[in-house]
């Protein structure tokens, strides 16, 4: 996972912003539905 993911998940957890958790869980959804290739290319660590 991102480290940008994490940290806005942290905080959305800490604000109890629902709205803001889903968002984000569908971008992780998203992120881990690209093929190997992307995520390679987008110099994130896993």
């Amino acid at each position: 996972m991102p480290q940008w993911l994490c940290n806005q998940l942290i905080s959305a957890f800490q604000k109890k912003d629902r709205r803001q958790i889903r968002l984000l869980n569908e971008c992780w959804y998203y992120y881990r539905a690209k093929p190997d290739k992307l995520k390679e290319s987008a110099g994130t660590r896993p």
